[in-house]
């Protein structure tokens, strides 16, 4: 009945230009609004709905066919829940899991990582329904034996602001953090090998498709494929 629904759907849709996008909170206004206003420059991309919420939540939408496109952060080591063959993806962007928290009087972190048994680190961690967290979990780069998490939620933002206010230490994507990094209000916790290097990624659903999304992932395509082609060196 669902694959029913969807190619009903897909039908309907086909000649329509009607853009639909699901986004992680993360994305969907820190990233999203600059990536697609210049897309807009370059080709008209009709009417975008844009659906903002969780990884899995996320995830579902794009399974069940309600969407052409998913726009998440992505790391090898926790992949999404798609079969490559449905859901190609391509890379659109990149970011960084910086260690952050707020400073103490004198600019240094209220708390730096590693921490120690004695004085755990307070940990504002992301939970399972997050991208972020799943990527979190599945890094092995990181050692980090001393924290004691204090706060869980699937929302950077929610972390951020804790953080800010100093309630503990958050990696957060610095597509969010950046700017109040900048003006001192978040500070690192850890040297750069706390970092976790991200991707973001766009997938794209075969099963969900109308002429807007063919020719979004074409141009997409193209950009990508033209990256990865090396310079010609000129003649001297």
């Amino acid at each position: 009945m669902e694959r029913t629904r969807r190619e009903v759907r897909a039908i309907g849709d086909r000649n329509t230009v009607a853009l639909s996008v699901a986004a992680t909170h993360a994305l969907s206004f820190t990233f999203f609004p600059n990536w697609i206003r210049g897309l807009m420059q370059h080709q008209a991309l009709g009417t975008l709905n844009l659906i903002s919420d969780s990884m899995d939540a996320c995830e579902a939408i794009m399974m069940s066919g309600e969407v052409h496109f998913l726009l998440c952060h992505f790391h090898p080591s926790a992949p999404a829940r798609f079969e490559a063959d449905r859901f190609p993806s391509v890379s659109v962007g990149e970011d960084v899991l910086v260690p952050l928290c707020a400073p103490s009087a004198d600019g240094q972190p209220i708390w730096s990582l590693p921490g120690s048994a004695a004085a755990p680190v307070p940990y504002l961690a992301y939970s399972q329904a997050s991208g972020l967290g799943r990527i979190l979990a599945a890094d092995q780069e990181r050692e980090i034996t001393h924290t004691e998490t204090t706060l869980t939620s699937h929302l950077a933002a929610t972390l951020m602001t804790m953080a800010r206010n100093g309630h503990g230490v958050a990696w957060l994507p610095h597509s969010l953090a950046g700017d109040d990094e900048s003006r001192g209000q978040l500070v690192r916790a850890g040297p750069p090998e706390f970092d976790v290097p991200i991707e973001i990624r766009l997938f794209r659903s075969l099963e969900c498709r109308n002429r807007a999304a063919d020719t979004l992932w074409d141009h997409l395509s193209a950009m990508s494929l033209g990256a990865l082609v090396p310079p010609k060196s000129s003649d001297t």
